[in-house]
């Protein structure tokens, strides 16, 4: 049984690799000729210098001065300070990626037991000078009543949707990590996808890359980031069995931990199961009419 689990193990561990012979690529049709590939290498010209570094840790500038959806002058550290907060950094009148990630954003908010404004605060701030507060307060209302009709409320007062200057956008990108830059070709931003979670204090704690994102991951990252003084007992024990991992900016099984738990979850059996079997025959050893 053992060396059967070890080859199983094995098999999903050390997946086979392919041997490849001769000329690798796409060979062409109908040539003699030795095949030399012409494929572009590297990123295209638009996407040169774009990109996310994880900044794990750093300190947001919550002295930033921003402009809510309503055109009030607030500061970053108004949504801070006592709970969890989603980041996002979009621009609002962006033709396609910003509204798949607001759009992934949402979609986890809907299924996730925890609510805008109750366990966490969500910042959306757009990373173009020229855009408006009405057109922040548009976009929030978008996506505040595609919510369920019990997380409106809260989403309203713990969504923001802010803009700013090219100063304070300089600072919050800055201190994210996040580069992009204007292509005058397609008159469009260049720039890639993400969220960040960070926590009360306003550290980032988690990035989640992409433009979906697993209500797990970000329910978990979200209870970390609270220092656990939010989620149930069933999530510390999700915290125990999966690990963050910052290259991935998801969370995967911790093995050693996955054994340890299956280890005491077999101890625990074994003698619940060694109580009953002792309880009966110390009751089936017992003289004929019972106990006095």
């Amino acid at each position: 049984m053992l060396s059967a689990f070890c080859l199983l193990l094995s098999a999903f561990c050390f997946p086979a690799q392919a041997q490849f012979t001769g000329n690798q690529g796409n060979s062409p049709l109908y040539s003699a000729r030795p095949y030399q590939p012409r494929a572009p290498v590297g990123l295209p010209k638009a996407l040169t210098g774009v990109g996310i570094d994880q900044k794990l840790n750093e300190q947001l500038p919550l002295d930033l001065v921003l402009k809510d959806e309503n055109g009030e002058s607030v500061k970053l550290g108004d949504y801070f300070g006592k709970k969890p907060v989603v980041l996002s950094l979009v621009y609002y009148q962006c033709p396609m990626l910003c509204n798949q990630m607001l759009n992934g954003m949402v979609t986890a908010f809907r299924v996730m037991s925890f609510a805008p404004g109750k366990e966490f605060e969500v910042v959306t701030i757009s990373f173009d000078p020229r855009e408006t507060p009405a057109l922040a307060a548009a976009k929030k209302k978008t996506y505040v009543d595609y919510l369920p009709e019990d997380k409106r409320a809260g989403a309203a007062a713990g969504w923001h949707f802010l803009t700013a200057d090219e100063a304070s956008i300089a600072r919050i990108t800055s201190a994210v990590g996040f580069r992009y830059h204007w292509d005058e070709a397609t008159n469009q931003f260049a720039h890639a996808s993400a969220i960040y979670v960070a926590t009360p204090q306003g550290k980032l704690a988690r990035y989640f890359y992409g433009i979906e994102y697993a209500p797990r991951d970000l329910r978990l990252g979200l209870i970390e980031a609270a220092e656990n003084k939010i989620g149930s007992p069933v999530d510390q024990l999700l915290l125990y069995c999966y690990h963050y991992d910052p290259a991935t900016g998801k969370y995967g099984a911790a093995v050693m931990n996955l054994m340890r738990a299956g280890g005491i979850a077999m101890l625990v059996i074994m003698v619940a199961m060694f109580l009953v079997f002792r309880r009966r025959e110390m009751r089936s050893n017992l003289p004929a009419g019972g106990a006095a």
